[in-house]
């Protein structure tokens, strides 16, 4: 028999042989984990939701994850030996030059929050966090990118923070137009109980008109079903700054119909009128009369709001665009509609244009 090759080259005693396995063995324990370590990372790479981008000192794109495919649209054979500006926006092309020479530093960025644009060239928010890449000399060769879509977060602080200015508004709002009931109820009041009495009616009914301007948060089906008339409306958002005096403020042309969906947008708006017109305007003074007036034209509606009899006013309103003044434009855009302001010697006129689709729920068919 032959003896065994081991035995041959390395020794009849067979020492060598199982030295020279045992080495053999150690390599191959050696070299495994870190091929399944570098396996399982690119693994982690790949199934990341987070766009992972690697690119050159040059900012040519050298790797491109299914995330990045993702965030941007790309596919990799797409982004891959493109430039990383394709998707940087014209007015943002100045952020590569500065993290290229922070790379070339070696230093990190951070959580930097910016815009990038998609391949459809829509636009989103992202927050990159980019790092040097070293060769195994410790030589800075490129960088690496991870970004992640932050679009949802900061539209959700942007909802926050309209919440939050609007709360704030109507506070100070609620506390300027008690102010002003009070004043008007104290001119015709002969006893405190007759005062406490008609401030309590009319602060009942000023809880009412702002009601109709909240939406639902309870999901109550009578409150989203709910329709009314251009003149209920405006009689219900007025009721509060009732002095019990006839014709304080009249309503002209022939009422229209609103739907339920439409509601809440136009109380916004004539809520904001009716408020500067307590605080400001004519309803701020025993004297002042409001008329409102509807005329119809073809497939457009024009109202008018004359404010007359008040304070002599030359622009008296608030100078500044506040929240009035935003929401107003957000509800006049929502609408379709143009507004315009005459200040008058002893008053104000709107005048608002607007489509009859404005006044109907999205896509209800318009009559003639």
């Amino acid at each position: 028999m032959w003896p065994p090759m081991a035995d041959r080259e390395f020794g009849s005693d067979g020492e060598g042989a199982e030295t020279r396995l045992q080495e053999l063995q150690a390599s191959v324990d050696a070299a495994q984990p870190s091929q399944d370590a570098a396996s399982f990372l690119a693994a982690i790479v790949e199934s990341s939701d987070d766009a992972i981008v690697s690119k050159s000192l040059q900012g040519i794109i050298t790797t491109w994850n299914k995330g990045a495919e993702r965030v941007f649209g790309y596919t990799a054979a797409e982004a891959i030996g493109r430039p990383i500006t394709m998707l940087i926006p014209e007015d943002r092309l100045d952020e590569e030059p500065a993290i290229l020479a922070r790379i070339h530093a070696g230093e990190r960025v951070d959580h930097f929050e910016t815009i990038r644009r998609r391949k459809d060239g829509s636009l989103l928010d992202i927050s990159l966090t980019i790092s040097p890449i070293r060769n195994s000399h410790g030589k800075i060769i490129g960088a690496s990118k991870i970004a992640r879509d932050i679009s949802e977060r900061k539209r959700a602080a942007e909802r926050q923070d309209l919440l939050l200015r609007e709360m704030h508004h109507r506070v100070k709002n609620l506390f300027a137009i008690t102010g002003s009931i009070i004043t008007l109820a104290a001119r015709t009041a002969q006893t405190p109980g007759e005062l406490a009495s008609t401030m309590k009616d009319r602060l009942v009914a000023l809880s009412q008109a702002h009601e109709m301007t909240l939406p639902s948060f309870t999901g109550d089906e009578a409150f989203q079903e709910r329709s009314t008339t251009l003149f209920q409306l405006l009689a219900s958002l007025l009721s509060p700054y009732d002095d019990g005096e006839e014709g304080r403020w009249r309503f002209h042309g022939e009422d229209v119909p609103i739907s339920a969906e439409r509601v809440t947008s136009l109380a916004l708006l004539f809520h904001e009128y009716a408020t500067n017109a307590v605080k400001y305007g004519s309803l701020s003074s025993a004297e002042g009369r409001l008329d409102m007036t509807l005329a119809a034209r073809g497939e457009t509606f024009e109202i008018s709001w004359l404010e007359s009899g008040g304070r002599s006013s030359s622009n008296t309103g608030p100078k500044d665009a506040g929240f009035g003044t935003r929401l107003e434009q957000m509800i006049v855009r929502t609408l379709n509609a143009e507004v315009a302001r005459d200040w008058l010697p002893d008053g104000l006129l709107i005048k608002l244009s607007m489509p009859r689709a404005a006044f109907a729920a999205p896509g209800e068919p318009q009559g003639g």
